[in-house]
This record gives structure tokens, C-alpha cells and sequence, in this order.
């Protein structure tokens, strides 16, 4: 088992991790009757999409030797109705360091087809950029 989630009332859940133990929790937003208090459940969706790319990228760049510790990614989810879901997905990720061009293609190209990414419906607008030094 990978994961046990329990519905706490309130439109809550507890989210925990099998393996180590680590929890976590997910409010319903304020657009769909929710307090908006933590995560919503396409909050962590989106948040899985950067989480899997800069986990990949950061797989890439040790097998390169580069350095991109502190990169962020930062994320904008817009959802669509009837039915609702996850419509498009803005992301930005910033590098602290400019690499060559080569490495550059190769970094993206990670990030790119990372599993969360392949596993997104391909409905999905991606909209994802990548931002140097």
C-alpha cells in the first residue's frame, strides 16, 4: 500500500504515507463549498506535476555534475466546469544558475517527461517555463 487517506469530516482529509509515516491534510477550496485552510486534492495534483519534474531534474543534473539546488517551481492551477477539473496548468521554474545550451535541453527535456507529466490528461493546457541564473 502506498497511501491511506481518511475523510475527517468538513470536507477534510489526512493523507498519510505508508512508508514514512508523514501525513497530510486537504481542504475542499473556497470555490467548491471548502474553507480553503490547505491543499486541495488538484492543489497536490498540481504540486505533484513541479514536485516530479524538479525530482527528475535534479536525478539529471547529478548525473551531470551541475548544481541546481534552490531551484523553485512556482505553479497556477485554473480549473474548467461541467465537468469540473483541472483545465490548465501555469508553471514557472527558476533555476539559480544559467547553464550551457546543451545542458539547458537536456534539464527541460527531464522535466518534460516526467511520470506525473505522462500521467496528466492530455487535455491539460501545460503551459511551462524555465528561468535562468
Amino acid at each position: 500500500m502506498t497511501s491511506k487517506i481518511t475523510y475527517n469530516g468538513n470536507l477534510r482529509t489526512t493523507c498519510e504515507h505508508i512508508k514514512s509515516g508523514n501525513t497530510f491534510i486537504t481542504d475542499a477550496p473556497t470555490d467548491n463549498n471548502g474553507k480553503g485552510e490547505a491543499f486541495s486534492p488538484t492543489d497536490t495534483v498540481v504540486t505533484a506535476l513541479a514536485s516530479c519534474m524538479l525530482t527528475v531534474m535534479g536525478i539529471k543534473a547529478d548525473q551531470l555534475n551541475v548544481d541546481m539546488i534552490n531551484a523553485t517551481a512556482e505553479v497556477v492551477k485554473i480549473m474548467a466546469s461541467n465537468p469540473r477539473r483541472i483545465s490548465k496548468i501555469d508553471m514557472v521554474i527558476k533555476l539559480p544558475k544559467s547553464y550551457d545550451e546543451k545542458t539547458k535541453s537536456i534539464l527541460e527535456h527531464t522535466a518534460n517527461t516526467c511520470p506525473v507529466h505522462f500521467s496528466l490528461h492530455p487535455d491539460i493546457e501545460k503551459n511551462i517555463s524555465f528561468v535562468y541564473g
